[in-house]
């Protein structure tokens, strides 16, 4: 990488690290909750309440463990459920329970609040509209690696 390269990389290393630290503090602070526990209720919320294991940890790119852990975790507050699969009856399924679907509306607009005030208020439309076309291209190109995911 060239100097600019590299100031780049390291603004966007250091930019996400401070803005996950501090959405996640700020979950904390208000609901005892998470930022990856916050994503995993967002993720369920959007999709009826409910989703298989495999496809919700697909949805977040965590690994099976690491998404089974989150949910237990989630079980063991109360904001989540866990059941078999209606489809076939092997899967599993993370259904939001009502705490959660009622923490989940207290904690969105602390969040979404948060995202404006940490980044996009920030930056002007052009830039952020240019940030979300580049983490979509990286996205796309890395979302088939899984193996490295898993090995997490």
């Amino acid at each position: 990488m060239n100097e600019e390269q590299q100031r780049s990389w390291r603004a966007l290393m250091m930019g996400m690290t401070l803005l996950n630290d501090r959405l996640d503090a700020d979950l904390r602070a208000g609901f005892d909750l998470s930022l990856p526990e916050y994503e995993v209720m967002v993720r369920l919320s959007e999709n009826d309440g409910a989703m298989r294991m495999a496809q919700l940890a697909d949805s977040l790119a965590h690994s099976r463990s690491r998404i089974t852990h989150t949910i237990t975790r989630m079980e063991r507050a109360g904001l989540v459920e866990r059941r078999s699969s209606t489809d076939d009856g092997r899967g599993r399924v993370a259904a939001l329970s009502d705490r959660g679907f009622e923490l989940l509306r207290e904690a969105a607009p602390i969040h979404v609040k948060g995202v404006r005030d940490y980044l996009i208020d920030l930056v002007g439309e052009d830039d952020f509209a240019a940030l979300g076309r580049v983490m979509n291209t990286v996205s796309d190109q890395l979302v088939g690696d899984r193996p490295s995911i898993e090995m997490r």
